[in-house]
Formats: C-alpha cells, sequence, structure tokens
C-alpha cells in the first residue's frame, strides 16, 4: 500500500476589535522536513475573532487541496490541523456543540473541503503558532491599507522553528477512517442544539474532575500540553516547595456611561468607549501600578472599555497590551442596554430563569453563565500557564473576575450574585503549581480615593 500523503495545516485569525478589522492566516507544512508547502491569508472585513479562525482553518484545508490537484489520484492523505483556537478545535473534532449561527456554515464547509481525508486536530499554545498568527496580522494590516496581501512581500515565515514539526502528526492506529471521525462528529453536531461551547459525554470540562477517555473514535487529536494530575494539598500541613504562584491581578474596566445606569453590557451589545469619569479611574489605577512595580505583563479583554483601560496602564509602564478573547463579558442578547428593572418588565420568565440557574441564558440568544464560566476556565489555565511564577494584570469585566474569584474559592454559581465589584476595582488570586488557588483581593478601589 501507497504511504498516505500527509500535511500539517497550521491556521489562525483575528479581528482588531472583535468585531473589528479581520483577517486571517494558514500556513502548509511538510511534517517530515518541516518545509513551507503552501500560505495563505486574506483580510475578510468586519468579523469576530472565531469567524476569522474558521476562515483561516478552511483557505489551510484549501491549500491541501490545491497541493493534492498536482499528485496521484488515489493516495490516502493525512492532515494534521494545529491551532490556538480551543473552540474550533473543539467543535470540528466533535465534542464541543455548534450554537452560534454564523460558525454552523464555516464548519460545514471545513469539513467539505477533504472529502475522505484522514483530518486530525490538535490545540496549540499561541506561541507555538506564530507563523499562521504573523500571516493573519499581515492580511489586517493590508487591509488596513486598503491592498491585498502579498505572498512575495510576507516576512512570517522568519524566526519559525520547524524542529517539532515531524513530530506533530499522532502515529495511525485503529481500523481505516477512525481518526476522521472529528469531521463527521462535526457535521452531526451542526443538526444538535444545546449550549456552546458544550463539550459532549466522556470529555473534560475544565474545573471538573478527570474522567475516563472517550471510545478511539471520538478522539481526533492529542489533548492539549498538560503536567502530570496533582491532588491539591488542603489545610496547613507541609506543603512542598511550590515556588512563586502566578498571580492575576484583576482590574475591572474603567466607568463608561453606561456604568452609572446599572445597565446590562455585555459583549453583545454597543461595546460603550470610556467615559471622562472611566478614563481618570484608569489614569488612576495606572498611577497605582506604577507605584508598586509588580507587574510585568498585561492581558486584556478586546472590548474597547477594556483596552482603553489596559492601555492607559500599558503607556504609564512601557509595556505591551496582550488580547485574549476568553476574558470578554457575557453576551446578554436582547437585555443589552437595558436596566435590571427593564428587563423584569419586559421579559421576567426569561430573567426568574437566569437568576434561578447558571444554564439559563438571557433572552435573545445570550451566554449563559455556565457558558461563560467554561470559557473563561479556559482563559484563565493558558494565563496560568503562560505566566507561571509572574504576575500579570488581566484587565477584564465583571462576570470574568467574579467568576475567576468563585472558581478559587470553590463557591457555587449563586455566589456571583453576591460579589460586589466596583468600576476599576482591583481583586487578585494567585494559583499555585499543586493546583491551589488563593484569593488575595477583591473590590479594592483605594486607589481611586
Amino acid at each position: 500500500m501507497d504511504r498516505p500523503r500527509r500535511f500539517v495545516v497550521e491556521a489562525d485569525g483575528g479581528s482588531r476589535g472583535n468585531p473589528g478589522p479581520a483577517g486571517y492566516g494558514a500556513v502548509v507544512i511538510d511534517p517530515d522536513t518541516g518545509e513551507t508547502l503552501a500560505e495563505a491569508a486574506d483580510y475578510i472585513g468586519t468579523a469576530t475573532n472565531n469567524v476569522a479562525e474558521y476562515k483561516g482553518l478552511v483557505a489551510g484545508l484549501r491549500a491541501v487541496g490545491a497541493l493534492l490537484a498536482d499528485g496521484p489520484v488515489g493516495t490516502a492523505v493525512r492532515v494534521h490541523v494545529r491551532m490556538d483556537s480551543k473552540l474550533v478545535v473543539e467543535q470540528m473534532s466533535g465534542r464541543w456543540k455548534i450554537k452560534h449561527p454564523d460558525m454552523k456554515p464555516l464548519a460545514a464547509e471545513a469539513a467539505g473541503v477533504l472529502p475522505g481525508a484522514d483530518i486530525t486536530y490538535e490545540w496549540i499554545p499561541r506561541e507555538r503558532n506564530k507563523h499562521a498568527d504573523r500571516l493573519a496580522n499581515e492580511a489586517m494590516d493590508a487591509g488596513r491599507r486598503g491592498v491585498p496581501w502579498d505572498p512575495s512581500a510576507s516576512t512570517a515565515a522568519l524566526d519559525t522553528p520547524r524542529s517539532a514539526v515531524a513530530a506533530a502528526l499522532p502515529p495511525a492506529e485503529g481500523p481505516p477512517g477512525d481518526a476522521a471521525a472529528g469531521a463527521a462528529r462535526a457535521r452531526a453536531a451542526l443538526k444538535r442544539t444545546g449550549a456552546e461551547p458544550e463539550p459532549l459525554p466522556g470529555t473534560e470540562v475544565p474545573g471538573a474532575s478527570r474522567t475516563a477517555p472517550p471510545p478511539a473514535a471520538a478522539v481526533s487529536a492529542p489533548a492539549p500540553p498538560a503536567s502530570d494530575p496533582v491532588t491539591p494539598q488542603v489545610g496547613w500541613g507541609a506543603a512542598p516547595d511550590l515556588g512563586a504562584p502566578a498571580t492575576l491581578v484583576l482590574l475591572r474596566h474603567g466607568e463608561t456611561a453606561l456604568t452609572p445606569q446599572k445597565r446590562f453590557s455585555g459583549s453583545g451589545g454597543t461595546d460603550p468607549e470610556l467615559s471622562a469619569a472611566g478614563r481618570e479611574q484608569a489614569a488612576r489605577a495606572a498611577a497605582a501600578f506604577a507605584a508598586l512595580g509588580t507587574v510585568r505583563e498585561i492581558v486584556s479583554s478586546p472590548l474597547r472599555r477594556c483596552r482603553e483601560t489596559a492601555g492607559a496602564v500599558a503607556d504609564r509602564l512601557g509595556l505591551e497590551v496582550r488580547i485574549e478573547d476568553g476574558l470578554r463579558e457575557t453576551d446578554f442578547g436582547a437585555w443589552e442596554g437595558l436596566t435590571f428593572g427593564e428587563v423584569k418588565e419586559r421579559y421576567a420568565a426569561d430573567l426568574d430563569a437566569w437568576l434561578a440557574s447558571p444554564d439559563a441564558a438571557p433572552t435573545g440568544g445570550g451566554e449563559s453563565f455556565a457558558e461563560v464560566a467554561r470559557r473563561v476556565a479556559l482563559a484563565r489555565d493558558g494565563l496560568v500557564t503562560r505566566y507561571a511564577g509572574r504576575t500579570v494584570l488581566v484587565v477584564t469585566h465583571v462576570t470574568p473576575i467574579k467568576t475567576l474569584v468563585r472558581l478559587a474559592l470553590g463557591a457555587p454559581p449563586e455566589a456571583l450574585f453576591r460579589m460586589e465589584l466596583s468600576a476599576a476595582s482591583v481583586s487578585a488570586v494567585a494559583y499555585y503549581a499543586d493546583g491551589n488557588a488563593s484569593v488575595r483581593l477583591l473590590n479594592d478601589t483605594s486607589h481611586l480615593r
């Protein structure tokens, strides 16, 4: 039997605003030599990060198809896709359901690009996806200038090590077709409804105890890199030397025009800017962090009010701001821009259900607190790994901060309604190597006085 033709696809997409000016990048690599076989990138106008990521996946698979057109007919094909988008990897692997209307046709398109090919998916950290990330940024830069991306001028491949690419493909195991189960499960997922992202039975939910692995046919890629499981120590017994924790200093953004009116303002609304009061709060926070001198990294939600708050601190400290999509506020659906009283008057039954259950979503397709907790936990895990032993400023919103505190305390979901978080307040959680977390600060506003 002829040896299968093997390819590695690395894909990424980004949006400067989410939604905002967006682009994607994809690279096809020879897994045996590390050679770049093809690159693709394009500016796609205004879109979300997730749409851009799916567009990058489709472009990468189409690039493989173009390479196959020049080869022998009938040869088996193995494609291993590596992306730093947990959502795309889990949805295309069939482990998470696909609910968002913008995602469904893109997932279907990706699943149908290479019919019959053996496609597997793997999540990788962002720093291991630099080539595709640079292509996406080149495409967005070109779009800003009003010109198409020029592959001859691309420098995305520079300083992108390929020494580990040959080990990227998992060994062929099981009967033919097993490793392609992910695409089939993704197509089947398009017919289901439910919360997004929601793991299917037998998979791992962030923050939950580990379960037995699903059957081989349901596994389409190696799990994201993880350390050996450890049992968190409880109590005051002697602890091993765990080293310095990863400390997330959680800064809520400054006020917007909606804040003093106590209106729902999530990720599905108008994305308001900071008000004059909010800009003053951000400046005071920046002065306080400059005086402390402990922050060395800054991460922000993609929403404008957080980016502006983070930017004020970054300018004062001379640091860059890294955007983390998982830190965005809850999508409050039809409640965006309304007060609690207005929601109670218009959507009383939906509001009662939302207050009673973390699985209930706001009217009009918003996110439930359970959905938000899953993506915030994924973002937290990435930050704790990336910034182990360091202090990082995380500029985000009420729900993500309360969720991080709740998860650190092991508190039930209803604890979200029992915490107060003022605009531009500071909280902090430390995460240790043994799995323990320690809440060190909550709703500190001393820097604003």
